[in-house]
């Protein structure tokens, strides 16, 4: 028998043994190496993309979409939200916005923390809707000031638009209020998918002012309102609608019960498909007939894929014996052929077209709980323009009508859209 003299000696000797052995029988792990931590830091970060995806709306437009046309994307004039914030050639609206601003407290006699305090509580809802790594150098403050600040705008614009300037406070002769021409680039830059502010931020800043707080709905109708002017359909409204944006809208539109924290460009492609079913939807391709190189219906249908790529242009379909017509509705998506006609409701093309539908598109790309039914009429407008020539048929049957400088430019607009 051994004695043992130093007894700490001994005591630091047996921990020793006894975290050997944990070690060794795997009930201690050894530290991970910085490698582990790397990869371990990245597998937290996808968990947390993932749980963010699941609520964003608000994109970024791919880069392979904005390779081909910037321009399509990008504001102009007047930033709104984080995507394009503080840029160097947007800034001069600022000054506008804090006007806007100062005219919503005089006008309301509200104190400016009632605004800040309310988003404040919405902050990380608002920032859940945005994509991607740009929003995180936002500090709190500079993104609730942000939101106010947008916000406030868009509702003074949605407002004066279909209200009035004076009623709001504003003068006559505004330097942006009252200005049609300048309104019009800031209505173009307001719709695209970049430039949005949730509609759950907007709903709040305007229920705010109106003393309803919780208050649904009247951003997307006032939006509507707005907007309608872009709509392929706009030609349908009356004279005195289209001079003032102020007579009710044509259609009853009911906002999205599950998306108030969508935005203003989803309630405007809602707007557009809201008339017609799930089924109508999806029918509004298929009976396209396949006429064989006889000029005679063929009895075998299209497949899908054939359908995509094999739909004949208007020329082609003309020497088979197909007919246009135009079809009166205000049904963006009508599209019926029946007894060798092809029936096509009216399409208004002008110079902000390519851009709504370009961001429309991209849209339905990144947002996962969206059809694809504006990009399936657009692959199927594509199809059916090939040159000018078809173009200036479908104008004289009256289905399309453009304010572009030559049938040219709408057959070019078509291909390249895709």
């Amino acid at each position: 028998m051994v004695a043992v003299y130093n007894k700490a000696l001994l005591s630091g000797y047996l921990i020793a043994l006894k975290l050997r052995e944990a070690v060794e029988s795997g009930v201690v792990n050894p530290p991970d190496s910085e490698w582990m931590i790397s990869i371990k830091k990245k597998l937290r970060q996808a968990s947390q993309d993932n749980a963010a995806i699941s609520r964003c709306s608000i994109y970024k437009v791919p880069y392979y979409l904005r390779e081909g046309d910037y321009k399509a994307y990008a504001p102009r004039i007047v930033s709104v939200g984080p995507y394009h914030h503080g840029k160097k050639g947007l800034l001069e609206m600022d000054r506008h916005k804090w006007r806007a601003l100062h005219h919503v407290l005089k006008r309301t006699k509200h104190d400016i923390n009632l605004y800040l305090d309310a988003v404040k509580k919405l902050e990380k809802k608002a920032r859940a809707c945005y994509q991607g790594q740009s929003i995180t150098s936002l500090g709190s403050n500079e993104f609730v000031e942000m939101m106010v600040l947008d916000g406030c705008f868009v509702t003074e614009v949605f407002r004066g638009a279909a209200e009035g300037l004076t009623k709001l406070g504003y003068p006559q002769n505004d330097p942006i209020f009252a200005m049609r021409g300048l309104m019009h680039s800031v209505q173009r830059d307001m719709i695209l998918l970049e430039n949005q502010l949730p509609l759950f931020i907007l709903d709040r800043l305007l229920g705010l002012q109106l003393g309803k707080p919780y208050q649904k709905g009247e951003v997307a109708k006032l939006a509507l309102q707005f907007f309608y002017p872009l709509m392929p359909t706009y030609e349908l409204l009356t004279k005195s609608y289209r001079s003032n944006l102020k007579l009710p809208l044509p259609c009853t539109f009911q906002p999205l019960s599950d998306g108030d924290d969508l935005h203003c460009l989803a309630v405007l492609r809602g707007s557009l498909l809201q008339r017609r079913s799930q089924e109508e939807m999806k029918r509004w391709l298929l009976p396209f007939p396949r006429i064989d190189k006889t000029g005679e219906r063929a009895c075998t249908p299209w497949s899908d894929e054939q359908r995509q790529q094999l739909i004949h242009c208007v020329t082609e379909l003309r020497e088979a014996g197909i007919k246009f017509k135009r079809k009166k509705t205000d049904r963006f998506w009508d599209i019926e052929f029946k007894n060798g006609i092809l029936y096509i409701p009216r399409l208004l093309i002008h110079d902000g077209t390519r851009s709504l539908l370009l961001n429309l598109m991209a849209f339905e790309l990144c947002h996962r709980d969206c059809g694809d039914h504006i990009t399936a009429y657009v692959v199927f407008m594509d199809n059916l323009i090939n040159s000018h020539q078809d173009v200036a048929h479908l104008h004289y049957c009256g289905i399309i009508k453009h304010w572009l400088g030559s049938d040219s430019e709408v057959a070019d607009l078509f291909n390249h859209l895709n």
